[in-house]
């Protein structure tokens, strides 16, 4: 395999197997729970047309993610859209526009709906008809399935059935989720990428059973046969529970046997598998649930105002019908009519005195349909293309494009763009988000003596801090230790400088037998692959994550290289003590007891070249210090001690530890190991785990490691503008308390002179209560210290409200537990929300999603939550905005958020460019559009009410149906893309402006009802201008006078005229799109009014020829429409002027700097950006203010 390209990999078949001991020996029925609840799936292998199959009637393998099918799309999809109350609205009244009540033709109604309705369905049906091509590409990959008598055909993955055997070759996905049964290796191990189902990019080993292992060729198929037994289809990808029988022996199954569909074989050349799950009952497509569904504010807001003007309808034709039928009763008193013009003596029921109440509610019908133009139709399709080019453009900026993995921004939803520019607290993680996730051997303490000369990053942030003038003795030093190793070229993971145990100087330390002990353990305790460069003959790793690779580099480094694996051993090249020549030395490798969350730790068990049994144990000081042997105990507090100053530096430790074994205790070990680790229940995981309690016990202390995970590039820079921003930020992170800290002030969460809250359970009375097991005691203890600690943090608050000091508040995981109970949780977010940043410490994923919960609805404002990793998802899917860091850890937080980006540095950008302009834009966008629809529904209303609320449309019906869809769509679209009020230098130069978005200032009822106020204005101008001057003299030269149909397209022109006019005045950007948009869409009005006027009159009614013949020639139609223009925008115009110079939002303050050339004045300035620095405020700039501050008092 190696031949093909320049790294030579080792034999794969020698390469062990994580989980050690293959699950091949029969099965005690006391602990199976196959055939119960949950575990009742048989398959019969190699036999899936046998009767027994057919009864069972299992899925078929084809997979669909499509949301419709050529059946359901039209119902599906039309349902989809009436769902919405706008439309279900324009539905009914488009239905009544078929009736005689209408006052337009029922094709003018309809056609509007069904061009909005028919755009947003074409919409979704590309996107479904993308998802169909997607499947349909799977469904019809090919894979080898046995045709009886040792045959394998090529087949589509969609006819596979359960108990089918498949023969998948390497690099090949699988089809279905399969057992393994053999592969072309002695043992059956094959290597496979699980990058499509959870994003990790190591490799993972799987292995089949013993009694399976010989089918090596397509042959040994011929008889084959066996049934499994196993759970029910489930979203769980690391269990399996299951049992095979075969050649009546029962086996157990693990999850090690299964390899799941979407998976892909890798360095195996084949594999032989029983497909288990198929299609929609595989684990991946089992996992395959939407994300959950996010809506912005804006758009839940856009609802109401939607639901306010239906009101306004209702209200206006109700009083319109009351007045109608009031009118129309008098038109006939005793015999005497008063319109006699009218003839309400022979009248039809609409308008008949004798039964005005009738007329009345008829005309209310009717006024409902008249009065449709105050909603606009195309607000919703304008909204989402909008979103969808503002996601465009955040996905091409080359400011947010990470050169270096060449990963640009991509925004997976539009559906959030505006929520950007709203937000009011950010949740991150810290490793792999703050964090590089690239670890870097630092420091070590072995045998109680402390080894590593290097400086982090905290380090000198704390050295800033303090100004202590050790800085640059620091510097010196390692200036002077890098030069004196220059020569070596530097290593990735290995940073580590010290004299004293580096180039095999480690044999002449005083405790050199310990220091053996401890690179030992380095190089044997860990689960990586070695890896041969075919050219060089350097080794190189590949590891489950970056502290693993770290710990074999360094191994390696200072002369114990971990070269080969196989099965059953470890082999090293060790540095000898008594030579000084490196010698060879393999481990027989017995057991791997692995790393979980709840265990923290991991082992192995392995005999030497001496036959001397020894457990090697790395592990968390929190589980590991207490399984220490009391003769194990000698360098503790030293270790402890230099762990404090590791964690003070920002780095992570790991305490390493061993103990000799027994040939009894290994026995008795192992009985108990393999009987658990075959147990066929759904608690294998908790025996395992029992198991390894027993024995991962009285170890001997050989000292701890310190690895360094560096700060991103920028990432100071940036939480100090998001701080500027009035943006909260809280940490959550898994790390002990101490390295969050100093992490913290590394990247200026926290500064010198800010209070700490420190919430914890480290106090005496606690810890007592522990070891005295009573839990219940411990609870209540726990729960009663906790409320304690919160009333004192917010006394101290409450105390301090009048000076300018700023609070920090810490709390670890198990304080947090008790902090987010329903009777506790109100008082813990309280003290938060008061403190200038939150760093939680020792955080569960589960309590990451819990606070960032607590933080959306008892706030009610906008959080935002930011992560790299699996342990993220929940929190990003529970906060209103998810942003996944396409970094080290894989790409599941990436597939669970809204928009990825490849550096946190790329969230000041995100948030404060494109979050203030997208929610600027979506928010005048909208005002804008109620305000165009206010302005022409209005004019509809009152010259109804100047024709005694007859029912008579002002306008066209043809004038009526397009004015939302062609002369005033476009002009809206183009704002909600492509406006900007401050250019992206200012929107970061000052980042206060970001608050106007926070405090929804463009948005709030205040400013939608002064847009529809300034509607309303603008077509009271329009109508009651026109009508008086219309109203009497003579139109042209000939001496004829205006009729409705002139005074219609006149006032027609005038609006479109003014509202686009309107548009105009209210941009801040202009580009040369908005200007074609704009007077194009006043230009559209023309043609469309000269070619529709052309028509024959059968089509064109009452607009035949008057624009031609009427209006164009007669100079009082340019002159009242030069006059109504320019009265109509003079209210808003001059509010505008007045506000801007007076009163100015801080967006005008800075469009002023910018216009007075005063950009480059640093006084001037440095004024306005003075607003936006506030004593609470964290970050570098707050800190030099605070110490400015301290100075001048």
């Amino acid at each position: 395999m190696g031949g093909h390209g320049r790294r030579k990999r080792l034999p794969f078949s020698h390469i062990l197997s994580f989980r050690c001991k293959k699950a091949s020996v029969k099965d005690d029925d006391d602990n199976l729970q196959i055939g119960g609840p949950g575990f009742s799936r048989a398959v019969f292998c190699n036999d899936a047309g046998c009767y027994e199959a057919g009864l069972l009637n299992y899925r078929d393998n084809y997979v669909s993610t499509t949301k419709y099918t050529l059946v359901t799309f039209l119902p599906k999809s039309l349902f989809e859209q009436f769902r919405r109350v706008a439309n279900m609205y324009f539905l009914v009244v488009g239905c009544l526009a078929f009736t005689p009540l209408a006052p337009y033709t029922a094709v003018s109604a309809i056609l509007p709906l069904i061009v909005v309705i028919t755009a947003t369905m074409a919409k979704e049906g590309v996107e479904d008809w993308k998802r169909n091509q997607q499947d349909t590409g799977v469904n019809n990959r090919k894979v080898k399935v046995h045709r009886g008598n040792g045959t394998f055909d090529l087949t589509e993955w969609k006819n596979l059935r359960v108990g089918n055997i498949v023969k998948v070759e390497k690099d090949q996905f699988f089809p279905a989720d399969l057992l393994l049964l053999s592969s072309n290796y002695e043992d059956a191990i094959c290597y496979v990428e699980t990058m499509n189902l959870d994003g990790e990019t190591n490799l993972k080993l799987k292995q089949a059973l013993d009694a399976t292992a010989g089918l090596h060729d397509d042959s040994s198929f011929t008889e084959f046969k066996a049934v499994v037994k196993c759970e029910d289809p489930n979203a769980n990808l690391y269990t399996f529970v299951g049992s095979m029988d075969l050649e009546e022996q029962h086996y157990s199954l693990t999850p090690q046997q299964l390899l799941l569909r979407d998976s892909k074989l890798r360095n195996t050349n084949y594999v032989y598998g029983a497909v288990v799950f198929t299609g929609h009952d595989t684990k991946v497509m089992q996992n395959a649930m939407d994300p959950p569904s996010k809506r912005s504010k804006v758009e839940k807001k856009t609802d109401k105002i939607i639901y306010f003007l239906f009101f306004v309808l209702f209200l206006m034709a109700f009083v319109g019908s009351i007045v109608f039928g009031i009118v129309t009763k008098e038109d006939l008193e005793n015999g005497r009519m008063k319109r006699w013009y009218l003839r309400p003596d022979a009248t039809t029921v609409y308008f008949d005195p004798k039964r005005a109440p009738i007329a009345a509610i008829l005309h209310f019908l009717t006024a409902l349909m008249l009065y449709n133009y105050f909603i606009p139709i195309s607000l919703y399709v304008s909204f989402e293309v909008a979103k969808v080019l503002q996601s465009i453009f955040i996905n091409q900026d080359l400011h947010m494009y990470y050169e270096e993995t060449d990963k640009p921004a991509h925004a997976r939803t539009s559906n959030l763009n505006e929520e950007l520019g709203q937000v009011d607290t950010i949740l991150s993680d810290k490793t792999g988000t703050l964090t590089c996730n690239s670890m870097e051997f630092l420091k070590c303490s072995i045998a109680g003596i402390a080894y590593g000369r290097g400086v982090t990053e905290v380090e000198k942030a704390m050295a800033r801090r303090k100004g202590s003038p050790l800085l640059n003795e620091m510097g010196d030093e390692v200036d002077h230790d890098q030069a004196s190793t220059d020569t070596k070229p530097l290593t990735k993971g290995f940073n580590f400088k010290d004299e004293r145990i580096m180039n095999g100087k480690w044999v002449n330390e005083p405790n050199a037998d310990v220091i053996q002990k401890f690179l030992r353990l380095l190089a044997i305790c860990h689960t990586a692959i070695a890896e041969e460069d075919e050219e060089t003959g350097n080794i190189s790793y590949e590891a489950e994550s970056p502290d693993e690779a770290a710990f074999v580099i360094a191994a390696r480094e200072l002369g114990f290289e971990f070269y080969k694996r196989t099965q059953t051993s470890i082999c090293l090249h060790e540095l000898d003590v008594v030579s000084g020549a490196k010698v060879d030395r393999s481990y027989e490798l017995l057991n791997v007891i692995e790393f979980n969350s709840t265990r923290k730790r991991m082992s192995v068990i392995v005999r030497n070249e001496e036959g001397k049994l020894l457990l090697l144990c790395k592990g968390a000081d929190s589980v590991m210090l207490e399984r220490l042997s009391k003769n194990g105990r000698e360098f503790e507090e030293l270790t402890r001690d230099h762990m404090n100053e590791y964690a003070d530096a920002g780095l992570r430790t790991l305490v390493l530890a061993y103990r000799e074994l027994s040939e009894e205790e290994y026995t008795e070990f192992k009985v108990e190991f393999t009987a658990a680790k075959n147990s066929v229940s759904a608690d294998r995981e908790t025996l395992i785990d029992e198991v390894a309690e027993k024995i991962e016990n009285e170890l001997i202390l050989l000292g701890s490691t310190a690895v360094e995970d560096k700060l991103q590039p920028g990432v100071p820079e940036c939480i100090d503008k998001l701080a500027q921003a009035g943006i909260k930020i809280w940490v959550l992170t898994g790390d002990k308390m101490e390295t969050a800290i100093n992490i913290g002030y590394a990247c200026s969460l926290l500064r010198q002179g800010m209070k700490q809250i420190v919430i914890d359970l480290e106090s005496q009375g606690i810890k007592a209560l522990e070891k005295s097991e009573d839990k219940a005691a411990v609870t209540k203890a726990s729960k009663a210290s906790i409320i304690h600690q919160i009333s004192a943090g917010k006394a101290q608050l409450t105390a301090s409200s009048e000076s300018s000091n700023s609070f920090a508040l810490i709390i670890d995981g198990k304080s947090l537990t008790y902090a987010l109970e329903d009777d506790v949780k109100n008082m813990f977010l309280e003290l938060a929300v008061g403190c200038a940043s939150v760093i939680c410490c020792r955080s569960s994923p589960k309590q990451k999603a819990l606070v960032t919960r607590l933080v959306k609805t008892g706030t009610g404002k906008t959080t935002l939550g930011i992560g790299d990793g699996a342990n993220d998802v929940g929190m990003l899917q529970e906060a209103d905005i998810g942003i996944g860091i396409s970094g080290v850890e894989g790409m599941q937080a990436v597939m669970s958020s809204d928009i990825a980006i490849a550096q946190f540095r790329f969230l000041e950008r995100l948030l404060l460019v494109h979050g203030h302009w997208c929610y600027r834009r979506i928010s005048t966008m909208i005002c804008y559009f109620f305000y165009k629809n206010v302005a022409f529904g209005i004019t509809v209303f009152l010259f109804e009410a100047y024709t005694s609320f007859s029912g008579q449309a002002a306008y066209n019906d043809w004038y009526l149906s397009f004015y939302n869809v062609f002369f005033t769509a476009l002009p809206a679209l183009a704002l909600g893309v492509l406006d900007q009020d401050v250019s992206a230098r200012f929107c970061i130069k000052f980042p206060l402006l970001y608050q106007e978005g926070v405090q929804n200032v463009l948005f709030s009822w205040r400013r939608i009802l002064g847009w529809m106020f300034n509607g309303l204005i603008s077509a009271i101008i329009i109508f009651f201008f026109c009508t008086k001057a219309l109203a009497y003299q003579a139109f042209r030269k000939g001496g004829e006078t205006v009729g409705m149909d002139i005074l219609g397209t006149t006032m027609y022109t005038c609006v479109v005229w003014v509202v686009n006019v309107q548009m105009a005045i209210s941009l801040s950007y202009f580009t040369l799109i908005q200007h074609i948009v704009i007077w194009g869409s006043v230009l559209n009005w023309y043609l469309f009014s000269l070619a529709y006027g052309s028509m024959p009159p059968n089509l064109s009614t009452n607009a035949y020829r008057v624009f031609l013949e009427a209006c164009s020639p007669a100079p009082s139609y340019w002159l009242l429409v030069l006059f109504v223009v320019i009265a109509a925008v003079i209210p808003y115009y001059s509010y505008s002027a007045i506000t801007m110079r007076f009163f100015p939002m801080y967006h005008q303050m800075i469009q002023w700097i910018r216009q007075e050339g005063q950009s480059n004045d640093p006084e001037y300035c440095n004024m306005v950006r003075q607003r936006s620095i506030r004593p609470t405020t964290v970050g570098f700039t707050a800190r030099a203010e605070a110490r400015s501050r301290s100075q001048r008092k």
